[in-house]
């Protein structure tokens, strides 16, 4: 699947499931794998994240509102505040990570969706990948 910034004003709707939401250590490797089913069709789709490659900066969706407002990460559980120590990972975050996001598209019927995730050392020897959820989307324009 292909992973894609999303530019345009969006209207999050359902989070959907994955099947696994926290990778560690050796969970991650070269990738970590995400599953989940859409809601429109009911197709399985996969999709890979590999670390320091995979996703956009969350800034980008609610610096200046172009995308979604911080207001609407935090009401739909997307992410969370940034604790005052680790502010300098921007003001919104995936518990306390460094916070990215893409936008794919289901394989069979092409539903958008949009996934958030943190990606980083939790603690020394700890380097996690927690993926905080994956929405459909319909533009907002």
């Amino acid at each position: 699947m292909s992973l894609y910034p999303i530019s345009e004003k969006i209207a999050v709707g359902k989070k959907v499931a994955t099947e696994k939401e926290i990778f560690v250590n050796e969970e991650i490797g070269r990738s970590a794998e995400i599953r989940f089913t859409c809601c429109q069709c009911g197709n399985g789709n996969t999709l890979r994240l590999t670390p320091y490659e995979s996703g956009f900066p969350v800034l980008h969706l609610y610096e200046h509102e172009k995308v979604l407002s911080g207001n609407d990460l935090l009401k739909n559980g997307m992410a969370g505040k940034t604790s005052p120590d680790r502010l300098y990972l921007g003001k919104i975050t995936v518990d306390n990570l460094p916070t990215l996001y893409f936008g794919t598209d289901c394989m069979k019927c092409a539903s958008k969706y949009i996934g958030i995730f943190g990606y980083g050392e939790k603690q020394p020897g700890l380097e996690m990948l927690e993926i905080s959820g994956i929405w459909n989307y319909t533009s907002a324009v």
